[in-house]
């Protein structure tokens, strides 16, 4: 019993020493880097209805209450303002084959490192924050909420997760997403997408909500190194391959079939008008997060 406790205190010691790394780094390049890109990338993505007033030249048709319109027998237009408050949501992939890496990182260490960034440019703009831990089924949900105990409760949660399935289900997150949360929220969804036929309901959460897809990779899995006979693990199918990567052939069509995953994946957000980035293990991603950010805020 007493080896027992003592080994839970050190496991407990060992994360609580890796979120508060986790914070320093990125509660730092929330501060000093993205404070005033988040702010102006999402500020004016939710609007609420504040007044009605006469209708003025150059107003939008589109705004006009027809209700108080016909009242008074005169225009009237809807006035709506910038929500203070936002709701920020982390649709978080939690699947098996998140836990890979070649680049001194694995990509649910990305992740994590990703989501506490967000959270904390969130919090700094008064924003709410919560999560959707996803596989193929829905893990965890954490309602959205303000503060930094509660951001530091988000990270330690990421870094000791254990997903209990092995598949990944985009679909059923973003349903998921749809149906759970009412209020319109910017939802990020961190994954590697390796997944399809989530398009159609890609498309309607986008309607609802402000979806931004970061995809999370890492650069050899696009192609395959040449050496020799290996026998690779697939950690979503729990089964064993062996492949002769020595051969011309084999190496070419997994390039081939990983470009046309990707090329399925680029079509599909610029079908449903979704903003997305891909960020690798190991590498900066400040240059691709800020330049994400000064391509919304334009909009």
């Amino acid at each position: 019993m007493v080896e027992m406790e003592t080994t839970s205190t050190t496991n407990t010691s060992q994360i609580l020493k890796k979120v508060r790394k986790i914070e320093i780094k990125t509660r730092g390049l929330s501060n000093q880097i993205f404070a005033g890109e988040y702010h102006s990338a999402f500020k004016g993505r939710g609007m609420s209805f504040a007044e009605v007033r006469e209708y003025q030249y150059g107003d939008d048709i589109r705004n006009i209450d027809w209700n108080v319109t016909a009242r008074f027998n005169k225009p009237f237009i809807k006035v709506f303002e910038e929500e203070r408050e936002l709701t920020v949501m982390l649709l978080i992939d939690v699947s098996r084959s998140e836990v890979f890496g070649t680049n001194r990182q694995m990509k649910a260490e990305l992740i994590t490192e990703l989501a506490a960034v967000l959270s904390f440019s969130a919090i700094q703009n008064n924003d709410k924050v919560g999560v959707i831990f996803f596989s193929d089924t829905i893990e965890k949900f954490i309602v959205p909420k303000k503060g930094k105990k509660h951001i530091l409760r988000i990270i330690r949660e990421l870094i000791d997760f254990k997903s209990s399935q092995t598949g990944t289900d985009i679909a059923l997150a973003l349903k998921y997403l749809t149906n759970s949360i009412k209020k319109r929220s910017t939802t990020f969804v961190l994954s590697d997408f390796l997944d399809s036929g989530f398009e159609k309901t890609l498309r309607i959460a986008n309607n609802k909500h402000d979806i931004i897809a970061l995809q999370i990779a890492d650069r050899r899995e696009f192609e395959l190194p040449d050496i020799g006979l290996v026998k690779l693990y697939d950690p979503e199918q729990k089964t064993f391959q062996w492949v002769d990567t020595g051969n011309n052939a084999t190496r070419e069509a997994y390039r081939k079939w990983r470009l046309q995953h990707q090329a399925m994946l680029s079509d599909n957000f610029i079908r449903t008008g979704v903003d997305n980035a891909i960020l690798y293990t190991g590498e900066d991603y400040v240059k691709t997060l800020k330049s994400l950010f000064k391509k919304r805020s334009k909009f």
